[in-house]
């Protein structure tokens, strides 16, 4: 199950909130529309996105066409985040010859800076504050670890808003990344 973005702070509405919205993917109920960033399908071209990393370089999605690319929203204070980041680090080392690229968006505010660069110091991929917690095209990011997978024609692959489980896995991995990685 994945973490209710916050401003890091948990109070008693956030807790109640966390369990409601899980209550309702454990169900199989609808999402709310918010979750459905902005209507994202399969198969059409992904919302750009460009993160800007904690050194202060610029790096746009629509930069890395014929890449395979992640974009993966996390925090520090996150359990599920701090499982799921050395995964994606790991893959990526494994796969970065192959054409993939992964952006890290942390929900983290200024505040907690040196956090974020603590955790991105272990990171094989870039790491930026998100700064919003909406993205143009993705929608507002509520439930993290949230991440979505972008084909090398810059085609969306994979939307982290209808994942049941969407912490990555290696199995996951192997299920819908991979297949993208082999050239075409």
């Amino acid at each position: 199950m994945g973490c209710i973005a916050s401003s890091g702070r948990t109070t008693r509405r956030t807790l109640l909130q966390g369990a409601a919205a899980s209550a309702v993917v454990a169900s199989g109920g609808l999402l709310p529309q918010r979750a459905l960033g902005n209507a994202l399908r399969i198969g059409d071209a992904a919302p750009p996105a460009t993160l800007t990393t904690l050194d202060g370089e610029q790096i746009a999605t629509r930069a890395l066409l014929g890449n395979v690319v992640i974009l993966t929203f996390w925090a520090t204070w996150c359990v599920p985040c701090r499982d799921e980041l050395p995964l994606l680090s790991a893959y990526l080392t494994q796969h970065r010859s192959d054409g993939l690229r992964i952006l890290g968006f942390a929900l983290d505010g200024p505040e907690h800076i040196d956090a974020v660069r603590a955790v991105a110091q272990k990171l094989t991929f870039p790491v930026g504050l998100l700064g919003d917690t909406r993205l143009p095209g993705y929608g507002r990011i509520w439930r993290i670890p949230v991440s979505f997978a972008i084909d090398r024609q810059g085609r969306l692959a994979d939307d982290g808003w209808r994942d049941q489980h969407p912490v990555w896995t290696q199995e996951r991995l192997d299920r819908i990344v991979t297949p993208l990685l082999v050239p075409a």
